[in-house]
């Protein structure tokens, strides 16, 4: 199933994507796609409706935010080799994990806000993973059973706040607008195979990016696996699993955001996105 939210910021409503590709709501059925609406028994009762009985929503619409009441938002960097080399930094040995504030968490086509003072706001599609049930102490074998699908997200960046500034990596990544995340949730049937998705992003018709999941340094149930030894993850947590190479840092020279670009985005079954940059108000 492709599980969407449309409608005004704070107003969003759930819904599904029928085989015509039509938006049909889920209003009624569940209150919103959050919490146990996203764990298997849920998504099993969601899979046996007739969508053609659902009510259709007048389209176009705005899309929200695929996951609403996200818990935690946990990020991994350096996670493709040759985006390391890239940053000019070694691959790590284990995954390199950081948080991503969830107030950054916005629709997948609404504005990213080019933060006050920044010179250096990047871009990074990444694969999200959308986590469905309590995962505690898994080994990587039950690692996928606790994931509900998967789902595009641009990690995007301030690198001056995150590499030349003291202290940790949360403050280049957790500016308003810097987490875009949908346009759906896909359902883990859907996607079973993780490790073979193509990645992609452009910047005014400029395709920076061009990768695939393959590459991952560590995949994505390992990353589970690893993440739940040292903390409980919750339905609804979103883990967003690194960058092919392709970054603005990257560049050479290096090309950063500016005011009045558009940024395009997508993964192989999973849809797209698109932004426009605008300057912080």
């Amino acid at each position: 199933m492709k599980l969407l939210r449309y409608g005004p910021p704070g107003q969003e409503k759930p819904g599904l994507v029928d085989s015509d590709g039509r938006i049909r709501s889920l209003a009624g059925v569940i209150d919103d796609l959050a919490g146990a609406a996203l764990g298997p028994d849920s998504l099993a009762r969601l899979a046996e409706l007739d969508a053609g009985s659902l009510d259709p929503v007048d389209e176009p619409v705005r899309l929200g935010p695929c996951v609403a009441g996200v818990g935690k938002f946990l990020c991994i960097g350096l996670n493709y080799a040759d985006h390391a080399a890239e940053s000019g930094m070694e691959v790590p040995a284990e995954p390199v994990v950081f948080m991503k504030a969830t107030s950054a968490i916005v629709g997948p086509n609404d504005d990213v806000e080019i933060p006050r003072r920044s010179e250096k706001t990047d871009w990074e599609v990444e694969l999200g993973v959308v986590i469905g049930s309590t995962a505690k102490y898994v080994s990587e074998e039950e690692a996928l059973d606790h994931v509900a699908g998967y789902c595009v997200v641009n990690d995007l960046s301030e690198r001056e706040f995150q590499l030349e500034r003291l202290g940790q990596w949360v403050k280049g990544k957790s500016c308003d607008t810097f987490a875009p995340i949908g346009p759906y949730l896909v359902t883990r049937d859907e996607a079973p195979d993780p490790q073979n998705l193509g990645l992609w992003l452009e910047v005014d018709g400029h395709r920076y990016q061009d990768g695939s999941t393959s590459t991952m340094v560590f995949g994505v149930a390992k990353l589970v696996s690893y993440l739940s030894q040292f903390m409980s993850l919750q339905p609804g947590d979103i883990l967003s699993t690194g960058t092919p190479p392709g970054v603005g840092l990257g560049q050479k020279p290096q090309v950063y955001l500016k005011p009045g670009q558009q940024m395009r985005l997508g993964i192989e079954g999973l849809g797209e996105q698109t932004q426009r940059t605008v300057a912080a108000p």
